[in-house]
């Protein structure tokens, strides 16, 4: 479990909610007072959804899915499908803030200028948006603030004419051997569409946890060179590929993502009560609330379009 809390949430087991961050494996002990066999006998499984997308995937028994541009892809072909349609995308206009008008609609500022909103659908992180909401949302704003996030460092390997000790997806490393690394993606292995030619190995690196948390408190400075040399020490340790990479791409994300630790589902709860109560035109989406997964946001927003539309949206 130190693992899989490390690869999914770069977080630590002994502080995450497992009701929040794993619920199939929550109502499964709930139903059956085990975990195990409530899995064995399906308990906590959610809802499906049908789409001839999933019943693709389902057919050929997708582990993961990717795009051959990359995951960029989608937020690509989502502006353009929006923008054919007339909606005006607003790109480099942060927004600084939130207020409510007399007849119940926001003025959102952004800056030096602003708009006004029937309903705004929230997709930023939570401790964030808690910083632009008005007085009135003030018990929706305490709670948000109390969701925060870690940050991750990315190192994406390239190497020529190298070979893995092992086949898979990639592997999660727990606390106990490395506190840095939280695990290495074999991207070749799961998409060799991507590779630049047959003879390139590509691997993604991720560290994290506490060993970051750590450095970034003591006011280090977290240089491209530092994750660089960690990144191929673990390749080398790890996986045998002590050569030299071809290639080499380092990222930082700070804050990136959410950690659901004890008490989490509360704070939803009472933000969502209070939004309800008061009838704030204002619906909460995104990695902060109920998954960090590419799949958990993607089905996030689907529900928040369901809530603000009342109904299914058609494609």
């Amino acid at each position: 479990m130190d693992s899989l809390c490390r690869g999914v949430f770069a977080g630590n087991s002994r502080e995450l909610s497992i009701r929040s961050c794993f619920p199939s494996l929550f109502q499964a002990e709930q139903t059956h007072r085990s975990i195990l066999l409530g899995m064995l006998l399906g308990a906590g499984q959610s809802p499906q959804l049908d789409s001839a997308l999933i019943r693709q995937a389902q057919a050929e028994r997708w582990s993961q899915w990717s795009l051959r541009g990359g995951l960029e892809m989608l937020p690509q072909a989502l502006e353009t499908h929006l923008t054919s349609r007339g909606v005006i995308v607003l790109k480099g206009h942060p927004v600084s803030g939130l207020s409510l008008q007399a007849e119940g609609r926001w003025k959102v500022s952004l800056g030096d200028s602003s708009l006004e909103a029937d309903h705004v659908i929230s997709a930023i992180p939570a401790s964030v948006l808690s910083k632009l909401l008005p007085a009135e949302a003030a018990p929706v704003a305490c709670a948000l603030s109390a969701i925060t996030a870690v940050s991750v460092a990315v190192v994406n390997l390239q190497y020529r004419g190298a070979r893995l000790p092992v086949q898979g997806f990639g592997h999660l490393v727990p606390s106990s051997e490395d506190p840095g690394i939280l695990g290495i993606v074999y991207d070749s292995v799961a998409f060799p569409e991507q590779n630049g030619s047959s003879s390139d190995l590509r691997v993604t690196v991720m560290m994290g946890g506490s060993w970051l948390q750590t450095l970034e408190a003591s006011g280090c400075v977290l240089s491209q060179e530092l994750f660089q040399h960690q990144a191929q020490k673990a390749a080398a340790t790890q996986l045998g590929l002590k050569e030299p990479p071809s290639y080499c791409l380092v990222h930082l994300h700070k804050n990136c993502i959410p950690q659901y630790t004890l008490g989490h589902w509360q704070k939803l709860e009472s933000a969502r009560q209070f939004l309800a109560a008061q009838r704030l035109p204002l619906t909460l989406a995104g990695a902060s609330y109920e998954g960090v997964a590419v799949n958990d946001c993607i089905e996030s927003g689907r529900q928040a379009a369901v809530s603000v539309l009342g109904t299914e949206p058609q494609s």
